[in-house]
């Protein structure tokens, strides 16, 4: 037998420390379980460890393939249904491995389970793995330890990823046609003109008429298109190459960013999504217990926009300074009025949790409107762009096949 000591916290959120006379870790671990408790640490007396299995290093997956949303949000809501049943942590994360959670190998599960049986907390053993659970999850997980609420912290991060994961995919969704329509029509004219137009071109050419203006730029396009059309593709291919480097480029990021909040119709879609993941983002944190700080620069993180990145890391500094949220925000320039008039009531009341949640249905709710009015608008100008081209070829061909036939009939 050996001694550990204990610090473990109540539902209710009252901290409890103690000494127990166990076998090894993994039965203090699950005697304060036992007793009710949400454990903190465990500590064998004298700075042994007594035996705990091999590390979590031991566990093999792949840690390149990064989950997305929607099987994070998966793996949470199941982890938070086991802890509502009245299943001990480990006893959860040991039926998490058996559990079909796509896109989260059960390793990373089993990782978990021996790791706070060894003592460690959930959050610290979670930040070990920082490609599957993000800075943002980790801290909320730990706020949720800390305040003795794991189950109630899971079900609202549960929630959050689902929230996003549902807008990514009804951004996608409303992407997929009109790239679909583009992507067919330029094919459709590709084929046409490496193998059918050189088919007319030798029937013209062979009847020594003279042809329409339209024929004739359509024959000469065709027939530089045919001789040099990999130094298209060349060229394609550098621009794309040049394009990508530029944008990893810190002007690159600055311009790009400027240009999408500022773009015609897009812009409106993008800084709707930007906006609403802000205010998603902050007010899940803070509503979870996250310091305002930490909670800032989690947001901050999460931000792909490098203009609202600037904004938010200034922000900070002037909260650090005992500023209130809303006026760093609002000098900055970047975020809607109608967001800084709703955190400085939710300021003057006590709930930026509450303003913030309401501000990202908001945000989110204008962006499905928005999605649909860019689909409604996007798609009739493809079908226009690919039938007038279509419609091009059509007219050459057909006025020269004209031309043909009156100089067969004089």
């Amino acid at each position: 037998m050996a001694q550990f000591s204990y610090k473990a916290r109540r539902r209710t959120g009252e901290v409890v420390q103690g000494v127990l006379d166990v076998s090894d870790r993994a039965a203090a671990l699950s005697q304060v379980e036992k007793m009710g408790l949400f454990p903190v640490s465990i500590e064998a007396q004298g700075g042994k460890g007594g035996k705990g299995g091999k590390k979590g290093g031991g566990f093999s997956f792949n840690k390149n393939r990064k989950p997305k949303l929607q099987e994070i949000a998966t793996f949470t809501r199941q982890l938070a249904n086991l802890l509502r049943s009245g299943m001990p942590l480990t006893v959860a994360l040991n039926s998490m491995t058996h559990l079909e959670s796509k896109g989260i190998p059960s390793d990373v599960s089993r990782m978990l389970q021996q790791e706070v049986m060894e003592g460690r907390s959930l959050s610290a053993s979670m930040g070990k793995q920082p490609h599957i659970f993000s800075h943002m999850y980790v801290n909320m997980v730990q706020a949720g330890e800390q305040s003795g609420a794991l189950e109630d912290v899971l079900r609202r991060l549960a929630d959050h990823f689902e929230r996003f994961a549902e807008v990514q995919s009804r951004f996608k969704s409303a992407m997929i046609y009109p790239a679909l329509v583009m992507c067919v029509g330029i094919l459709i004219i590709i084929v046409f003109m490496k193998f059918m137009m050189p088919k007319f071109m030798l029937m013209f050419q062979g009847l020594n008429v003279e042809l329409p203006a339209a024929t004739q730029f359509l024959m000469d396009f065709t027939e530089k298109f045919n001789q040099y059309w990999w130094v298209m593709v060349g060229v394609a291919f550098c621009s794309g190459l040049i394009f990508v480097r530029f944008k990893a480029t810190p002007r690159g990021k600055r311009l790009l960013a400027q240009w999408s909040m500022k773009a015609p119709i897009v812009g409106k879609v993008v800084c709707l999504n930007l906006y609403g993941q802000f205010a998603r983002t902050l007010g899940t944190l803070l509503r979870n217990g996250v310091p305002v700080l930490n909670a800032l620069k989690i947001t901050e993180q999460v931000i792909s926009n490098v203009i609202l990145k600037e904004a938010i890391a200034k922000t900070r500094e002037d909260v650090t300074d005992g500023k209130t949220i809303a006026q760093p925000l609002a000098r900055s320039g970047v975020f809607p009025q109608l967001m800084i008039d709703l955190l400085k009531i939710g300021e003057d009341t006590g709930d930026v949790p509450g303003s913030l949640e309401n501000l990202a249905e908001t945000y989110e709710g204008e962006l499905s409107t928005s999605l649909r009015v860019l689909t409604t608008l996007i798609e009739p100008v493809l079908l226009i762009v690919i039938a007038g081209m279509v419609g091009f070829i059509a007219y050459s061909i057909l006025t020269a096949m004209m031309a043909i036939t009156r100089s067969m009939q004089t």
